[in-house]
């Protein structure tokens, strides 16, 4: 009987490249840099099934930010689990100041292997629409009300 393998893969969103990282199972399990893919979805669905050809389960992780949850919900319509993490609640080192790409993604891998991460809420298309709406309504109150003074 084969053995049964499980990765852990922690990306680095970014506007135009994300970084990607991956955890082997166990303790000893290695974590290597993958490299940096194009934040595309088309270069993100390639990557995510080369990853997913190769072990019998895949979770991944990236954090939360301005990228919004599109990357989740990629990952979640090819059927694997996806942690989107809060920055502010990802352990840190205290005296791990430098913050790379690659650095990064390598922490988030071992992390969610390590299952020290929390992970946040995501809201459906629906809510992301409210809020997007609730946000210009906001901005275009704020734009108009300096005028009127």
């Amino acid at each position: 009987m084969a053995d049964y393998r499980e990765a852990f893969v922690g990306i680095d969103v970014a506007k135009l490249r994300n970084a990607v990282a991956i955890a082997d199972s166990g303790r000893e399990g290695e974590v290597r840099f993958l490299g940096e893919v194009d934040a595309l979805d088309q270069s993100m669905r390639s990557v995510i099934q080369r990853i997913a050809g190769r072990f019998d389960r895949v979770h991944f992780c990236y954090e939360a930010g301005p990228t919004g949850y599109g990357l989740y919900r990629l990952i979640r319509s090819l059927g694997h689990e996806c942690m989107v993490v809060a920055p502010s609640l990802i352990p840190r080192k205290p005296g791990d100041r430098v913050k790379t790409n690659r650095r990064d993604a390598l922490a988030l891998a071992r992390l969610l292997r390590a299952g020290e991460l929390t992970a946040v809420w995501v809201p459906d298309e629906g809510h992301e629409a409210m809020r997007i709406c609730r946000k210009r309504f906001v901005s275009e109150f704020q734009l108009l009300r300096p005028r009127s003074q």
